[in-house]
Parts: structure tokens; sequence; C-alpha cells
């Protein structure tokens, strides 16, 4: 009964144009861009895939991470939260709505 009452409340909302829950994704890149330009640039080339501390991220928009891993919200969400290979884990050090802004940003380079 409670996952067809949840169903339901789900269905009406998107029929309604409410959101039930919130969209990943759902960032900023404006906002993104000048959180980038404080804390990621340092480390990131934007515009350009020349490494500098880090790698640089041009191209990202085209749907791989200089990993090799796709350009997913999921698979970046994972990378600002764990850091690795000398990124800092900025899990909580940035609030979501931040890491949403920066994602978004990230996407379009």
């Amino acid at each position: 009964m409670f996952r067809l009452m949840t169903g339901i409340v789900v269905l009406t909302a998107a029929l309604m144009g409410v959101p039930a829950f919130a969209a990943e994704g759902d960032g900023d890149a404006e906002a993104g861009k000048e959180l980038f330009e404080t804390k990621c640039a340092l480390c990131h080339n934007a515009d350009s895939k020349e490494k500098k501390i880090g790698p640089g991220l041009q191209g990202v928009k085209d749907g791989k991470l200089p990993s090799g891993k796709d350009a997913t919200y999921d698979n970046l969400l994972d990378n600002l939260n764990k850091g690795g290979n000398g990124m800092p884990a900025f899990e909580k050090l940035i609030t979501q709505e931040e890491k949403d802004n920066v994602i978004a940003y990230v996407l379009t380079l």
C-alpha cells in the first residue's frame, strides 16, 4: 500500500510540474564558475587539457573525464567528495549546493 501511495504522490507531483525530489545536477553553472576560479583553478585548467597540478578539464562536455571515466554528475560528485591523487576531499569543505554548481560548470568545459 505504501508503494502505491508513494507512486501516486510522485506521479501527481510530476503531472502538476512540481519536482517530487531534487534532481541531480540542478546546479548553477555561472555560480560554479566563480567557485571553480577560487577553489579549483589553482590546480586545474578550465580552458586547456594541459596539466597544472591536476589534469586540465577542457573537453569534459564531450563526455569523458581526464581519468577516462564517463563525465557524469555521479562521477564528478565522487571525485569532489573523495579527492585522490593529490586532490583534497571536498566532501565536508563545500556545501552540496556548491558541489552541484561546480559540477554544472565543469560539465560545460
